[in-house]
């Protein structure tokens, strides 16, 4: 299964534009940081990643304000240029 929730601050947001179906899509930065346990022992962890969100998706997305921390749900799929991946938000909450 290819499922991510991960809770992020938006960081960047791009212009809306329209994939070749007609689907509104907007790019996105996201950052995350927390500790977790890996092997019993406390680990701190900072990222930054790729997202886009396309479809209805789009209109929670381009109502969060920027740096506040949001649950964001979707799945990971390779990037175009196949350098990478891209996280694709499927649900805001």
């Amino acid at each position: 299964m290819n499922r991510l929730v991960l809770t992020a601050s938006l960081v960047e947001r791009g212009a809306t534009r329209y994939t070749p179906a007609g689907l509104p899509a907007v790019d996105l930065r996201l950052t995350h940081q927390s500790t977790v346990t890996e092997d019993g022992k406390p680990r701190q962890v900072s990222l930054e990643m790729r997202a886009v969100a396309i479809g209805e998706v789009t209109r929670p997305v381009l109502a969060l304000g920027l740096g506040a921390p949001v649950s964001f749900t979707g799945f990971l799929t390779a990037a175009r240029n196949g350098k990478g991946l891209v996280f694709h938000v499927t649900e805001v909450a």
